[in-house]
């Protein structure tokens, strides 16, 4: 079946009472038939559900449909795409491990790495390089894991997957890719020879804002060593939040060649604009991994980034005079977003990593949404009248 009829009929098994939509299972535990029963799932000699921190019906159909959608073999669903990369780190690092990092990721991530992970003996390498040689020259002999986002955030950067597996692989280091920005619609990672992908299903997963959710796919022998951290730590998705991220899974598709197109047709007019100095989208000509983008994704996803003429107070007087968006950190929702990179999301990072990454005082970083092109369009037209 193609994507969109998986994100739609992938469904947990119906009940007796023959429900079109799947319930929520809102039950933190379930019963046994008997003492027997309940001893041989507890042993793993039968499967069932025990208790809703290891396993629970809405959860698992969450679950099942990313390992569909992502082409991989299992995924395991977390509370949100912190602890999914929490998750991630803790269960494949020890103390003496190395990791290669993009420097363009998350300012949470690397936060994760200096606050905590550096204290547990782990050490780590920023590569400021979106080319396999750079990422091979930093390479140690105690390397044992690489992560980075593509398209990264804020300043929408592309990585050859293809050639990064290539590199990764042959020197026995584990893959991660954060998916958030494209989604298994736009891109699947493991296709290019990714070991392990990840999602803030906060995002376009669930694409209306409304609740926290994060989730891990790869392969079986991967997902089993993520299995007992999951149930012994507890970052576990609940119900609720799993019931409308599955829904949310439904129309994917639609939404996000809806942003798509929204997207590039903002990113373009842009260009045109007189007071905006560099726009940043993986489908403009002008983006220098272009050419790699239209490899690996179906399109360039919903998010464009720019450099307005000016500093802080000429980015902050064109957010401060838009009508039509929402000032907030979040992204991919049906609503569009405009947000300050440097003094919010990123702001925890010091100038230098800032601007190592192209994080400048001037960028701003904007998560098209659903409305008329026309309307965005012109929101934008007469904040840019502002400066």
């Amino acid at each position: 079946m193609k994507f969109e009829t998986i994100a739609i009929r992938k469904q947990t098994e119906r009940s007796q009472h023959k429900e079109h939509s799947t319930p929520i299972f809102t039950t933190s535990s379930f019963v046994f038939d008997d003492a027997e029963h309940m001893r041989a799932v507890f042993a793993e000699e039968q499967s069932g559900n025990v208790y809703s921190r290891y396993s629970n019906p809405s959860v698992k159909e969450f679950e099942e449909k990313i390992t569909l959608l992502e082409g991989a073999e299992d995924a395991r669903a977390t509370a949100s795409g912190m602890s999914a990369i929490f998750t991630t780190f803790a269960c494949f690092l020890s103390s003496g491990d190395h990791v290669l990092m993009s420097q363009a990721v998350f300012g949470s991530t690397i936060k994760l790495m200096e606050n905590y992970f550096q204290k547990w003996g782990v050490t780590w390498t920023l590569v400021n390089s979106t080319e396999a040689t750079e990422w091979e020259k930093a390479i140690k002999p105690n390397t044992k894991l690489a992560y980075l986002e593509t398209p990264s955030n804020p300043g929408l950067e592309v990585f050859d997957l293809e050639s990064l597996s290539t590199v990764f692989k042959s020197n026995n280091i584990l893959s991660v890719v954060d998916n958030c920005f494209a989604t298994p619609y736009i891109q699947q990672p493991i296709k290019w020879g990714i070991d392990i992908v990840i999602h803030s299903a906060t995002k376009y997963i669930d694409g209306q804002g409304r609740v926290m959710g994060g989730v891990i796919a790869g392969s079986k022998e991967h997902m089993s060593k993520i299995e007992p951290f999951m149930r012994n730590a507890g970052p576990t998705l609940a119900p609720f939040n799993a019931w409308v991220l599955s829904k949310s899974l439904e129309t994917l598709a639609v939404r996000m060649d809806r942003h798509c197109n929204n997207a590039l047709s903002l990113a373009q007019w842009l260009e045109t604009q007189p007071k905006i100095k560099r726009v940043n989208y993986p489908f403009l000509d002008s983006h220098k991994q272009k050419n790699v983008a239209q490899k690996q994704m179906k399109a360039g996803g919903g998010i464009v980034a720019f450099e307005v003429v000016g500093d802080y107070a000429e980015a902050v007087k064109l957010i401060d005079n838009t009508n039509l968006f929402s000032i907030s950190p979040n992204l991919g929702d049906t609503r569009s977003i405009i947000t300050h990179p440097a003094s919010s999301t990123h702001s925890k990072l010091t100038e230098q990593q800032r601007l190592d990454v192209g994080i400048t005082k001037s960028l701003i970083r904007i998560s098209t949404g659903l409305e008329h092109i026309d309307d965005i369009i012109a929101d934008i037209e007469y904040a840019i009248s502002k400066i």
